[in-house]
């Protein structure tokens, strides 16, 4: 499974496509700075990233292209264990 976006890159500013590639379970995250450019690894993807990944795959489910609920479910404990790990203590 391959969903493709693009953004801005936080340093430069300019324009970059992203892709995350799921295979066997585990999730890729790859970026390049122009459409026909060699894709590069990104890690760690960042939090809005994984919610942009989660949002691609809701709309797949509906429509019933290839995505199941474990696969949802896979990147929302994903998206839980980063919040939990990025949110200030309230202690």
């Amino acid at each position: 499974m391959e969903i493709k976006w693009t953004d801005h890159d936080p340093e430069s500013g300019e324009r970059r496509f992203l892709r995350a590639v799921r295979f066997a379970g585990f999730w890729k995250f790859q970026y390049r700075s122009t459409r026909r450019g060699v894709w590069t690894r990104l890690h760690p993807p960042t939090l809005e990233m994984w919610e942009t990944v989660l949002d691609a795959l809701q709309r797949r489910y509906r429509r019933r292209e290839g995505v199941s609920e474990e696969d949802i479910q896979q990147v929302e404990r994903i998206i839980r264990e980063l919040r939990s790990r990025l949110a200030p203590e309230e202690e």
